[in-house]
């Protein structure tokens, strides 16, 4: 037998695609070649290969004269990555009649080490779903990564440490049992920080709430060190729970960044890069387009402190998944969407130094650098943040007190009221929604009920703030969020009046 073809997979983009690994055996001078649009890593896998089948007990292929041929199908599709180590050592070890077993319905993962030994890769997760998608009943990957796969039913999963190993199980002679699924754990993993640790600042945990019940976006300005962090931090303490599909979802995400802990994690995702982060971390990009935070947070939080210090086209790139929920990424190679649904925290000091609104001290800022400063935030991304939350100082006498705020768990409770309000609501209307947020102009005016002269007071009052439609769409959207809170089925004037409270007031 000079022939052989066993399946491996490739992720393209956030999914998987199953890649054909087929080797050919001729006479002749020595030759190895990998074809197939590989990268770098991959075309580096013949010398891995070669040692790692050498030091498993078998021929080198360096060592024969025979041209061998690896082609990764389909050809069209760029391959990357270590993972196809171990598929390209069992394709070769097969066309070379050293090992006989059926590939059939089986797919092969894994970096090899030149001792044969199995090293973890990425992307294991959409990789497998994709398996189970295209009929496969077994996956054979790194032990390490084996956890992470077992997350789906339906399949058979065996975690290698060799090429040995494997070898050996395939052929029969010592034979290992397949991983038993991983159980999803019962609860979510909770933040670190509790509102009930954070003094004072009831107006701000008041506008966290109302951003948690509706899924909307808020920023918070302030004084240096008024909290303003804490908060942020606390507020992925009163989200609800991912569903075991949306947990899927994140992890699968993560899995492909390679940023994941292999295990179905139900807390809601909670991104806070650095303002120095670059345009592509944020957004994601490259010439073969990766996830970048904005995909990270999908289902959570992206939490952007300093707000008006990140770059300005990072910032604005943010329009997109603010409003659509999704992220198009577009280069000379290839087109990309990710999704994006996340809420947006920002947090930002009300000028470069921060002591603009400041009663004790003075803003030593010049015009100049304020008003640079300021327009970092361009008007679209103002209109499309929800709420806007002051935070100033506190006085050091309830810095000290033994008195303790509420606990995020009975704030959590009214959030989870709140959205079953909002599902129950959709789910009758057929809108295929979930939140409030995510309705559209054309939902409001279905779904939404102004009582009494609530809007006339709406009406005037957006006409005296000059608010934008959108801006105008999203005061009744939050309104509608805090009615929810209230238990009310009609919005209320008192419910647009809080509403209008948390449009920016600075710039």
């Amino acid at each position: 037998m000079s022939f052989a073809k066993i399946y491996s997979a490739q992720i393209n983009l956030l999914s998987g695609t199953i890649v054909s690994v087929e080797t050919d055996l001729s006479r002749g001078l020595h030759a190895f070649s990998v074809v197939g649009l590989p990268d770098k890593a991959v075309d580096e896998a013949k010398d891995r290969v070669s040692s790692a089948v050498k030091n498993s007990g078998f021929g080198s292929p360096k060592s024969k004269n025979q041209k061998i041929t690896i082609s990764l199908s389909p050809a069209d599709l760029r391959k990357e990555g270590p993972s196809f180590d171990l598929p390209i050592a069992l394709s070769y070890l097969l066309a070379s009649e050293a090992v006989n077993f059926d590939p059939e319905g089986k797919i092969f993962l894994g970096e090899l080490g030149l001792d044969g030994a199995l090293r973890p890769v990425r992307g294991v997760l959409p990789l497998a779903e994709e398996a189970k998608r295209r009929g496969f009943s077994e996956i054979y990957l790194p032990k390490e990564n084996a956890e992470e796969a077992a997350l789906l039913s339906g399949l058979k999963i065996f975690g290698m440490k060799s090429l040995s190993q494997t070898l050996e199980h395939l052929s029969g002679t010592k034979r290992i049992s397949a991983r038993s699924q991983t159980m999803c754990p019962p609860a979510a993993e909770r933040s670190a920080e509790d509102f009930s640790e954070i003094r004072g600042q009831e107006s701000a945990k008041r506008g966290l709430e109302i951003a948690a019940a509706g899924g909307h976006n808020i920023a918070m300005y302030g004084p240096p060190g008024t909290g303003k962090t804490m908060l942020a931090r606390a507020f992925a303490g009163i989200l609800p729970d991912l569903s075991e599909e949306e947990a899927l979802e994140v992890a699968g995400i993560q899995s492909v960044a390679g940023v994941g802990s292999g295990k179905l994690v139900f807390s809601p995702p909670f991104r806070a890069p650095h303002h120095t982060a670059s345009y592509a971390a944020i957004v994601g990009g490259g010439a073969y387009p990766k996830p970048g935070e904005a995909t990270l947070a999908h289902r959570g939080v992206l939490f952007l402190d300093e707000f008006p210090e990140f770059e300005r086209r990072s910032i604005d790139a943010l329009r997109q998944p603010l409003e659509d929920n999704f992220i198009s990424i577009t280069r000379t190679r290839k087109t990309a969407v990710f999704p994006s649904n996340f809420i947006l925290v920002a947090a930002m000091n009300p000028c470069p130094c921060g002591k603009a609104l400041s009663k004790d001290e003075i803003c030593t800022c010049k015009p100049l650098d304020l008003a640079r400063y300021r327009r970092k935030i361009s008007g679209p991304i103002i209109d499309r943040i929800d709420l806007w939350v002051s935070v100033g100082r506190i006085d050091y006498e309830k810095l000290i007190g033994e008195k303790k705020g509420e606990k995020s768990e009975k704030i959590r409770e009214r959030v989870l009221f709140a959205r079953e309000q909002q599902r129950k609501r959709f789910t009758e209307a057929k809108l295929g929604i979930k939140l409030n947020s995510e309705m559209r102009a054309r939902d409001i005016s279905a779904m939404v009920r102004l009582a009494g002269k609530t809007k006339d007071i709406l009406n005037r009052s957006a006409e005296r703030l000059s608010l934008s439609a959108r801006s105008y769409h999203r005061v009744i959207k939050v309104a509608r969020t805090i009615a929810d809170l209230a238990n009310s089925s009609e919005v209320r004037e008192e419910h647009i009046l809080e509403s209008l409270q948390y449009r920016p007031k600075i710039l």
